[in-house]
């Protein structure tokens, strides 16, 4: 067995790097949207279920194979995988926990960036003074490369430069660089979020107006947590609420793998997996639906809420919301809300660039400093475009087929695997073994029917999803022999571009016909690029192969 060359300084510093690899943006901008858009307490039931027989298996599932795959000195989800399960051909689902990072990284730290930049204008006082409407044109004009007038030439380019070099430099000082900015970075999430929760559990009426008199911040809180129990038979929300979990535990992507592939073969995984959890859910659960949601319904009621909640609402709202609250309050209120989302963001993407450490490092013998910086040169090569297309829709391609395609197929792949080929007994055994908990029994049960089941039901519900999302009449249909209509949003539609094709079918007007035929242009740029990406990893790991088989260490 090799011997670790970096490690975890103390289990606090590691429960907070996976709970802060686990709470990224989506606790606080995917999570309140989708509450709002699937009925907001009837979306809390299947969610927190969802979590309980699929987040928990799955936290676990990656817990233990990274421990496992560590004794065997292997940092990155091939050759963690290729030591559990002996096969030439199965290491290469283990490709899926470096490209996911690598791609989802490129995208992801633009997010990020907007945040420093966001608060760069919150301290200047960019946006006093500004209606709704021009803190929305704000956004617009910052991600539009060309036209941006929000004071800096190429403002998007530069910060996202920026925050990639803070990235790379981070991870150049290893697992200890990661750990101290958890160690930071945790408290002060929670601290600023805490601050403007109080906020919105205060605000009540005092925030409505005479446009929006009827504003009220409870009405926003009371949608969010009032159940529906019909909901349990929504295959909608069911669906909404099972994909959630992937974005807010970050499974499915492999960094909890290598995360667990650096502490020793005898510590415990599973308090260390329900801990980190758990304080993601806390986190989005409980902060998550106390700002943003609550916030806006105080000041332009939950009727408008409903019709607008979105991604952008963090940046394209909250800033003039914030002004309402005076000049000194609105700075302090800015630099909790984006500084929040900063250090949600940077503790995730410090985590995405593991893998392709660890491998490079396994494999090659690459030092931390080179594997950072070769890390940081493909996120570059690879966001640019996301930065200066993402108008043209590069960033959402990116964030369809990385983001959320690959990560569903890869946690469905690893589960068959842990739960089937390398064996629910072994696996068992590999979950409960130094634990400092009592793991209930009928998770052994779960991981191996329930969790595999419902993985599979995503996925070919991702590849058929039904025309507008409506599960309930289109199972109705299929079964009275009526057919089954697919939605645009469908894995088969997306490849072919039908959306886009369908508004080119309709339209009349020569340019926008064109701008469309553009879109589809870039768009297969982004998937080739995407493709090139997967190819160039699977290419290293058959290298990484022949390599270990020259020294005697390749499995068959």
């Amino acid at each position: 067995m090799s011997v670790k060359v970096d490690s975890w300084g103390s289990r606090v510093g590691l429960i907070l790097a996976m709970a802060g690899n686990a709470v990224g943006l989506g606790n606080f901008l995917r999570f309140p949207v989708q509450a709002v858009q699937n009925g907001g307490g009837a979306f809390i039931i299947p969610y927190l279920i969802c979590f309980l027989v699929m987040g928990i298996p799955l936290l676990f599932i990656e817990w233990s194979s990274g421990r496992f795959g560590g004794k065997f000195g292997n940092h990155s989800t091939p050759y963690i995988l290729d030591s559990m399960v002996k096969g030439r051909i199965l290491k290469y689902i283990g490709v899926f926990g470096i490209f996911t990072n690598i791609a989802v990284a490129a995208y992801y730290c633009y997010i990020e960036s907007w945040t420093m930049s966001y608060v760069y204008h919150t301290i200047r006082g960019t946006f006093d003074g500004m209606s709704q409407a021009e803190v929305a044109g704000f956004f617009n004009s910052y991600t539009d490369i060309a036209h941006s007038t929000t004071g800096l030439p190429y403002e998007a380019v530069i910060f996202y430069v920026i925050c990639l070099l803070l990235n790379t430099y981070i991870l150049s000082k290893g697992i200890g660089g990661i750990e101290k900015v958890a160690k930071v970075g945790m408290p002060l999430l929670i601290l600023f979020g805490v601050v403007l929760a109080v906020r919105g559990l205060t605000l009540g009426t005092s925030g409505a107006s005479d446009i929006f008199p009827d504003a009220n911040a409870w009405d926003g809180l009371n949608f969010l947590w009032t159940p529906q129990y019909e909901s349990i038979l929504d295959l909608k929300v069911w669906m909404a609420a099972a994909g959630q979990i992937f974005f807010t535990l970050s499974v499915g992507m492999g960094t909890i793998h290598c995360y667990a592939a650096y502490i020793d073969s005898k510590d415990d995984i599973a308090l260390n997996a329900v801990s980190a959890g758990f304080m993601n859910e806390f986190v989005e659960v409980v902060l998550g639906s106390l700002i943003v949601i609550p916030i806006a319904a105080g000041y332009l009621g939950l009727d408008w809420v409903l019709q607008n909640a979105g991604f952008g609402m963090a940046f394209q709202t909250m800033p003039y919301l914030f002004q309402q609250w005076g000049p000194a309050l609105a700075v302090i209120a800015g630099v909790c809300w984006f500084g929040l989302l900063f250090f949600a963001g940077i503790t995730s993407s410090l985590a995405m660039g593991t893998p392709w450490m660890g491998f490079m490092r396994d494999e090659f013998g690459w030092s931390k400093n080179k594997g950072a910086w070769s890390f940081g040169a493909m996120i570059l090569i690879l966001g640019l475009p996301t930065v200066i297309f993402y108008k043209e829709g590069v960033f959402d391609e990116y964030d369809y087929w990385a983001g959320t395609v690959s990560l569903v197929v890869f946690a469905m792949l690893e589960t068959i695997l842990f739960s089937w080929i390398f064996g629910m007994d072994k696996g068992w055994r590999e979950i409960t073994s130094g634990a400092d908990i009592k793991v209930p029994n009928i998770y052994k049960f779960i991981i191996k029917y329930i969790t595999p089941v419902m993985l599979i039901i995503i996925f070919l519900g991702s590849l058929f999803k039904p025309l507008d999302n409506k599960w309930s009449e289109n199972v109705v249909s299929l079964a009275s022999g009526s057919g089954w209509t697919l939605d645009n949003g469908s894995i088969i539609k997306t490849v072919m571009h039908a959306g886009i094709r369908d508004q080119i079918a309709l339209a009349t007007d020569p340019v926008l016909i064109e701008q469309l035929q553009d879109k589809i242009m870039y768009l297969n740029f982004a998937r080739l690029l995407l493709i090139g990406l997967f190819v160039f990893i699977s290419l290293l790991v058959y290298i990484a192969f022949l390599k270990r088989r020259r020294e005697g260490r390749a499995t068959l």
